[in-house]
């Protein structure tokens, strides 16, 4: 039994059509629901709630601060490698984007940790292209033990991975893994994976199965929005996480929202998704369930940003550079996409308490009640 089994019984054009169709009689029942269904998430992220943006926020706000209190988690990227043996076609990383590739050294990160723990961080997101020759289980054991007394909390998104080797990797001090679907179109996640492991859509979809299996802390979930229909992609994430907080209740989760930004290739978004639209997804997401912790990095705007803080996001990156060896050996190299909002840890940090929270810059668990 996997997710798979469940996702099979759902049709994308059926899906599609029943959002679409949501009345404002839908809404307000998702709205005062007091236990809300997947029919309720439907509702509020169909066009008929776009009325309901206002309310829906002060909601979200609300349910927010009841879980998490003030408080906003501060994290960082920390890029090891920009090799990759798969074409994606919304990659700087991409295979066929012919470009100087590199995988850090030991002596390379230990620089790069320096610098961020410089920017105050104590939790990391180690993040690498697809390429199983080079960025592997082993090259991932080393790098944990050689950080891991740098930081309290170590996060990866990284290419899927067997169960038996996050089993390895959690001893080690793996706390949380992210792994985004994409896309949960089927015939769209082929166009735009055309080689290499990542094709393979039924692995990657059985992915947090298998780390739901291996005991892990945290997982993350998400779709790159605009590669499909957004409502669509995010009911089939809802539904995603739905299943594995009844299958892996032992495991805390977190959503992200990542919109497709450009890189050194270019592929133009198939669905334009406006800050009016995120906002609602955010707060649909938050409203649908209070425990989720919503994560927002710097492809967005300051502007975007600085409004989201209040609105449902627990946890913010900032000062992210998405190229290995960004911070202090390869400033230079190839980004894997173009962040937004380029401020500081500390300018953000100030942002936070401006707009009456703390930031937090260890884990969770020393905070959340």
């Amino acid at each position: 039994m996997s997710f798979k089994d469940e996702f099979d019984q759902y049709e994308w054009d059926a899906v599609k059509e029943s959002i679409y169709s949501k009345t404002a009689a839908d809404v307000e029942r998702a709205f005062h629901a007091s236990k809300r269904t997947l029919e309720d998430f439907k509702a509020l992220v169909s066009p008929a709630a776009s009325a309901y943006l206002e309310p829906m926020a002060n909601l979200s706000r609300e349910l927010t601060r009841k879980r998490f209190g003030n408080t906003i988690q501060m994290y960082v990227p920390l890029y090891l490698a920009n090799e990759c043996t798969n074409i994606c076609t919304y990659c700087g990383f991409s295979l066929d984007n012919k470009v100087l590739r590199r995988t850090l050294t030991s002596k390379e990160i230990l620089r790069e940790v320096e610098v961020i723990k410089g920017m105050g961080y104590d939790h990391v997101l180690l993040v690498t292209g697809e390429a199983n020759q080079t960025v592997h289980t082993e090259y991932f054991k080393k790098v944990l033990e050689l950080i891991r007394p740098h930081f309290a909390q170590v996060s990866m998104e990284v290419q899927p991975l067997d169960q038996h080797e996050y089993e390895e990797l959690i001893p080690l001090g793996l706390h949380s893994v992210l792994i985004y679907q994409e896309t949960y179109h089927r015939e769209d996640y082929r166009k735009h994976h055309p080689k290499g492991k990542k094709s393979n859509f039924n692995y990657r979809l059985e992915t947090p199965d298998r780390l739901g299996r291996a005991g892990i802390h945290k997982m993350g979930l998400g779709v790159l929005i605009g590669l499909e229909d957004w409502r669509t992609d995010s009911f089939f994430t809802a539904l995603h996480l739905n299943y594995l907080e009844r299958t892996y209740w032992q495991t805390r989760y977190s959503l992200s929202f990542p919109r497709l930004r450009p890189f050194s290739g270019g592929l133009e978004p198939k669905v334009e998704m406006t800050d009016r639209e995120l906002v609602q997804l955010i707060c649909a997401y938050r409203i649908m369930n209070g425990e989720v912790e919503i994560s927002l990095s710097t492809r967005e705007s300051e502007k975007f940003r600085d409004h989201c803080i209040q609105l449902g996001v627990t946890s913010i990156s900032a000062g992210s550079k998405t190229n290995p060896g960004g911070y202090a050996v390869a400033p230079e190299s190839l980004e894997q996409f173009e962040i937004s909002d380029e401020r500081s840890p500390a300018d953000i940090a100030d942002m936070i308490r401006k707009s009456g929270y703390e930031p937090v810059w260890k884990d969770w668990d020393n905070v959340l009640v």
